[in-house]
This record gives structure tokens, C-alpha cells and sequence, in this order.
């Protein structure tokens, strides 16, 4: 009896340390940082359309300045307003710095960002927050908070 324990505790044992590591999340941070960078092509590119392109149609959005505006379509609107006219000379670079998933189909992603144009001495830094859900056409952003870092 002491050695079919042995053995069969040696088995589970050796069955454990033989599975493949289980981070799971590989092609989902992938596609959680293609979304981001959507947002970075769609702004330097001044296309409404892309930047919207990854948000959800009812996404919630808290603007830098602390405007809340909701629905992916005035997302869309919106930015190309501001790109064909304050924004049209700024380019912007964006890093993911951390990304958490609450839930195998939720995650929270944390982006440090900067925007720089002609009339800039200093680059804007910018620290952002997106909730992003999996759907079936992929990870949507449901909520983006846009927060101003002050310069030191």
C-alpha cells in the first residue's frame, strides 16, 4: 500500500512539474497593447476614425482636463475635431507600464503618455488608465481616464 502511494504521489508530482508554464495572458496582453498603440497611430496619423477604433460603443472617457464624455462615436468626433485644429502639429508617444487583469476577459492597463508639438518648450506627460473588456471582436476599451503629470 506504502508504495502505490509513493508511486502515485510521484506521478502527480512529476505530471505537475511537466505542464507547460500557465501565464495564459500572452496573446491577450498583445492584443491589450496593439489597442494602445491604435490609439497612438490613430492620433499621429490624425484619424478620428483609428483612435476611436479601439473603444466600445457606449466607452466612458474622462478627458485631460477633466471633461467626461461617453459613447465611441463623439470619441471618434471629437478627436478629429481637436486634430484638425489645436492638436493637427502634435504627435504623441505612449508606453504601456503595467497591465492587471482583474478577470481572464477584464484588464486594466496603465499607460504613460507624452504629447509634443511646435508650441511645447517641454513634452505634456500625461498618465492614463483604461479598463478594457474581451469581447467577441476582440478587447474594447470601457473606460479611459486621461490624467495631466505635472512638471517637477
Amino acid at each position: 500500500m506504502r508504495t502505490i502511494l509513493t508511486v502515485t504521489l510521484f506521478l502527480f508530482t512529476l505530471s505537475l512539474t511537466t505542464l507547460p508554464a500557465q501565464t495564459g495572458h500572452g496573446d491577450d496582453e498583445a492584443a491589450l497593447r496593439e489597442a494602445v498603440k491604435q490609439l497612438e497611430t490613430g492620433w499621429n496619423t490624425k484619424s478620428g476614425a483609428l483612435f476611436a477604433k479601439p473603444f466600445a460603443d457606449d466607452a466612458d472617457y474622462v478627458v485631460i482636463n477633466g471633461r467626461y464624455i461617453k459613447g465611441h462615436s463623439i470619441i471618434e468626433t471629437a478627436h478629429q475635431k481637436i486634430f484638425d485644429t489645436i492638436y493637427k502639429d502634435t504627435t504623441i508617444s505612449l508606453t504601456v507600464k503595467q497591465i492587471r487583469f482583474l478577470r481572464p476577459d477584464v484588464a486594466v492597463v496603465h499607460v504613460e503618455g507624452s504629447r509634443t508639438g511646435p508650441d511645447a518648450q517641454h513634452p505634456q506627460r500625461a498618465m492614463m488608465t483604461l479598463t478594457l473588456t474581451k469581447e467577441k471582436q476582440g478587447w474594447l476599451i470601457a473606460a479611459f481616464q486621461n490624467t495631466s503629470v505635472a512638471e517637477n
